[in-house]
């Protein structure tokens, strides 16, 4: 009888060891982005979640109470800094596990905002400025959009992945090998449909694409950035469109899903398309092929719209 115990013990200590070393980690992202790198990474493995619902501002998100719940019992929690998401700090402050802020990881090829940047609140005359206002010398938090830093993000989590989960760690590092290739493949695909529109103007309402623009040898030749909620004043919607008499033919981006109400008054009897850019890709599959999919669309849709003047 002894002996048996003995043997149902030790077949129930293997079992157990043996569930933990293939146990599923959880990780939540706060934003698309970051779930389709992470997605990327542990494909084959597990699903990433994502915390922000598809049109969400992660700019001034409201968590709900079931938001707070998966904060906090999650594995791995990738966010990109305090910088983009200014509603996490203080949620994070009693989470137990680990929560990478991306934006302060080694390698990664940072942008500040300039000194002729369009801050929120200086359009909008908002005396409550924060970091996403784009004040110049702050963080342009929108680190996402360069493939440089997707792939300094993706061998973060591929590391962190591996640590949590050995028994799926070549997995994880092999998918990191496949997502480099397909970037590589990607970044030779946006610079040949990008290269003739190089010089090309165009205006956003948002400040978001300077790291996309750098990438492919492109620059916006204005910024609308007036905060969604606050409409600016007749003066400064004149000098908006005196600026779009100058340029002529040219496109003017909004991002989804929602276009600036001043938008149709802004272009009424100009040359000037308007047009979206995501920046988020809010409703792109959470696949190993997500992320590019989201900067070839963007990419496509900079293009095409230029392309048609």
């Amino acid at each position: 009888m002894s002996r048996l115990f003995s043997m149902y013990v030790a077949f129930f200590t293997t079992f157990l060891l043996m569930s933990s070393a293939h146990a599923e980690v959880n990780v939540l992202t706060s934003i698309k982005p970051l779930q389709l790198i992470a997605a990327a990474v542990q494909d084959g493995v597990a699903v990433p979640e994502v915390l922000l619902p598809p049109g969400a501002s992660p700019h001034n998100y409201a968590l709900r109470p079931s938001d707070v719940r998966k904060v906090q019992s999650v594995d791995l929690l990738y966010w990109i800094g305090p910088d983009m998401e200014g509603f996490l700090p203080r949620v994070l402050k009693s989470r137990t596990s680990p929560s990478v802020a991306v934006q302060d990881l080694p390698g990664l090829k940072l942008r500040h905002f300039a000194e002729d940047s369009h801050s929120h609140a200086e359009e909008a005359e908002q005396p409550d400025e924060h970091d996403h206002d784009h004040r110049p010398g702050t963080l342009d938090a929108h680190l996402w959009l360069s493939p440089v830093n997707a792939r300094v993000i993706a061998t973060k989590m591929a590391a962190d992945l591996s640590a949590a989960d050995p028994a799926n760690a070549p997995r994880y590092q092999s998918n990191l090998k496949a997502f480099d290739e397909r970037l590589d493949a990607l970044d030779q695909r946006l610079k040949a449909r990008l290269a003739g529109i190089s010089g090309k103007p165009y205006f956003v309402f948002h400040e978001a694409f300077d790291y996309f623009e750098d990438a492919y040898g492109l620059k916006h030749a204005g910024v609308f950035s007036v905060a969604a909620e606050v409409q600016p004043g007749a003066q400064h919607v004149a000098a908006m469109r005196t600026r779009l008499q100058e340029v002529g033919k040219t496109c003017v981006f909004s991002e989804p899903p929602l276009r600036p109400r001043l938008a149709e008054t802004l272009v009424a009897g100009l040359p000037v398309k308007l047009a979206e850019l995501d920046a988020l890709g809010g409703y792109t599959p959470a696949t190993a092929q997500g992320y590019e999919q989201v900067l070839e669309k963007l990419g496509n849709d900079l293009a095409g719209c230029l392309e048609a003047l």
